[in-house]
């Protein structure tokens, strides 16, 4: 089974707001420079399409038996996926499709957005970004839907901040500020997003230290170099078995995905640096993340 578990939809890059959910190409970041009327430069981004029929298309062409559909919500940003317009476009095919929502702590509706999203919208999990949504992770606000979904047997995935966003607050996208999460709520499944990039190696460790925390490698294999130094890292300090394959679609696809971490240990052939072995990456590609998170119920 393959499990695609960070995927993205929108209806438009507008509900983004200044936001990249996933890693920008090289030449997004450069290209579309100008200058307003004031001589501000000003940068236009070039934000991939993600509508729900380019997606499941994609999804059928890299044969993934499941996906994971994130829903996002910042206020600092302005940024909004629409809860609804996620569950809208899981209902199509619930066999394959599971909806996430974005739920900000920040919002004093939070808690209500969330028993909404959960009892009538079927969503399955939720999405949280300290360093997008401006709170620290331990903020008694987040702390309260972190119970909610211990209890209710909800996961949550942390995404990354955007790192090339300037208002994204990077101290607040640490993943050592997660152990406190997983050490008060031991039974809530989380998942850090592109391996909490660019610190894997704190994500690595708490991979190691707490059962209920995965990462998924999504965003990680656009830079083979950076990719294979973090899946050695995990590797030797045995946490392959906590990696879960996410593509981060529609910034890149599963079927590319899939065909760079197979090609991973090219990167260091005819060295005598050492190699993940196949085996490993196999088990990334088809580790079957629904029963893992609790999803199959």
């Amino acid at each position: 089974m393959i499990v695609d578990c960070h995927t993205h939809i929108w209806q438009s890059p507008d509900q983004l707001g200044p936001v990249d959910l996933g890693e920008p190409s090289r030449s997004s970041r450069t290209k579309g420079l100008r200058l307003s009327a004031t001589g501000k430069t000003i940068v236009r981004r070039t934000i991939p399409s993600a509508d729900p029929d380019f997606h499941w298309s994609e999804q059928e062409s890299a044969s993934v038996d499941k996906s994971i559909v994130l829903g996002f919500k910042s206020r600092y940003l302005k940024s909004d996926i629409p809860n609804h317009f996620v569950a809208e476009y899981v209902r199509r095919a619930p066999d394959r499709l599971i909806g996430f929502a974005g739920i900000d702590p920040t919002d004093p509706r939070a808690l209500d957005e969330l028993a909404l999203a959960r009892d009538e919208l079927r969503l399955k999990g939720v999405t949280l970004s300290p360093a997008n949504q401006d709170f620290h992770p331990s903020d008694s606000r987040a702390m309260e839907i972190y119970a909610v979904c211990e209890t209710t047997a909800l996961p949550i995935l942390f995404h990354p901040g955007a790192y090339f966003i300037e208002q994204s607050k990077m101290e607040y996208g640490r993943p050592y500020l997660l152990d406190e999460v997983a050490r008060s709520f031991p039974k809530l499944k989380i998942i850090i997003g592109q391996l909490g990039q660019p610190w894997t190696e704190e994500t690595i460790v708490l991979l190691g230290k707490h059962p209920n925390v995965y990462a998924d490698v999504s965003g990680l294999l656009t830079r083979p170099w950076n990719a294979y130094n973090t899946l050695i890292n995990a590797y030797q300090y045995g946490v392959m078995d906590k990696l879960l394959f996410g593509s981060d679609f529609p910034y890149t696809n599963a079927a590319e995905c899939i065909e760079t971490l197979y090609r991973l240990n090219q990167t260091v052939q005819g060295t005598n640096l050492p190699v993940v072995p196949r085996e490993a990456l196999r088990g990334i590609v088809e580790r079957d993340t629904v029963a893992l998170l609790g999803l199959d119920h």
